[in-house]
């Protein structure tokens, strides 16, 4: 199966991790936003990252719930219709923040 991971580009110990892994299993896997971009503007890393989901019979998400690029990606994955594993999610978000803080008030 081919597989593009999408992300954070602060996890890349996660990454290359789990490209290992997949890899590992007979996978062929990809990381678009480690692939070397210093020739595309803006818009040419949008196409590339395009090109590399629609070559992916799954995508894998490993996100920090900030990067807005991935957030992008996440929209072409899902327009596209491909199946998405969601490997890794932050889980100390300033979201996360506020609803700790807003349940402490309700219940003080």
């Amino acid at each position: 199966m081919n597989i593009a991971i999408i992300g954070s580009t602060q996890y890349k110990n996660k990454f290359i991790n789990h490209k290992s892994f997949l890899e590992d299993r007979g996978h062929t896997v990809r990381i678009p936003a480690f692939d070397d971009h210093k020739n595309l503007d803006e818009l040419g890393v949008c196409k590339h990252n395009l090109a590399m989901i629609k070559w992916a019979d799954a995508v894998h998400l490993i996100w920090d719930r900030r990067s807005s690029g991935t957030i992008f990606d996440f929209g072409m994955t899902f327009a596209l219709g491909k199946p998405l594993k969601i490997v890794y999610l932050e889980s100390k978000t300033f979201e996360g923040v506020m609803e700790k803080y807003a349940k402490e008030k309700l219940n003080s």
